[in-house]
């Protein structure tokens, strides 16, 4: 077993397996800054190990990541260089995390929202337990969805039903993500590990090259098709909408709703 040490993530290789696990449970496993930092030094830990095929990505606890960590991006927002490349921070992850060498599975439960749903989407399959819940909240929070997140979600659902869920943020449940095609498998919560382990067992038996090949190659096909590259200015964008005085509103506004329902989650 080999393992990479960091302070919100569980990164192990053993053989063909490896797997990165969200490990912040006990506030849903937001992504702050220095997770997505630690994600892409994953990536890259990763990629120098050709020995690993499969790596699946997964969060300890109750949910698979409750999406970005607010309070430590707003604590960015003191310095106006700070925040820029906090706000950066989240598309070099998903670019990282998507241009891995092996293939990586998410192993999605609980709730997957806002940042998460584009943790996901970076994965090569998902799959997900019967009872998971996605949503994604940020034009609630008087932000746009940033981290190449559009044209991830076009590419895997489609421009029509990216308009509608990310402008409505209305959350939509396991079932309906795997409708849409968004899941490759849904099973019930109690075999999600067994389905997970089954599905990189699979792939492992394969040969690297063609695994490899065959990731590349879809890979530049949809990138010609939606391409992520664009993106680059995603933190731009996300910085105007926290300065824009409607935009802080319609945060506050969000925030207060959610307090008067009863709490609900950390992050996003």
């Amino acid at each position: 077993m080999d393992t990479l040490r960091a302070a919100t993530l569980v990164v192990s290789a053993d053989g063909a397996l490896g797997s990165i696990t969200l490990n912040r449970p006990d506030q849903l496993n937001p992504l702050s800054p220095a997770t997505l930092q630690e994600l892409v030094a994953a990536a890259h830990w990763f990629d120098a190990r050709p020995a690993v095929k499969v790596v699946i990505v997964a969060g300890a606890g109750r949910a698979f990541c409750a999406g970005a960590d607010l309070a430590a991006f707003v604590a960015a927002a003191q310095d106006g260089a700070a925040l820029r490349e906090a706000a950066d921070a989240g598309r070099r992850m998903a670019d990282a995390v998507e241009a891995m060498r092996a293939v990586t599975v998410a192993r999605l439960h609980g709730h997957c929202v806002g940042g998460g749903v584009v943790l996901a989407a970076c994965c090569d399959l998902r799959v997900a337990a019967e009872g998971t819940r996605f949503s994604i909240p940020e034009v609630d929070l008087g932000i746009p969805l940033a981290w190449g997140g559009i044209p991830r979600l076009v590419r895997e659902i489609g421009p029509a039903l990216t308009k509608e869920l990310v402008m409505t943020c209305r959350p939509l449940d396991a079932a309906e993500a795997k409708e849409i095609g968004f899941l490759n498998r849904l099973v019930p919560q109690a075999d999600l590990d067994a389905a997970v382990h089954a599905l990189a067992a699979q792939l492992t038996g394969k040969s690297a090259l063609t695994l490899g090949g065959t990731k590349r190659q879809v890979n530049a096909v949809t990138e010609g098709m939606v391409g992520t590259v664009r993106s680059w200015n995603d933190a731009d964008a996300l910085v105007t909408a926290l300065q824009d005085p409607e935009s802080r509103a319609a945060a506050a506004a969000y925030l207060e709703r959610t307090t008067h329902r009863g709490g609900g989650l950390t992050a996003e």
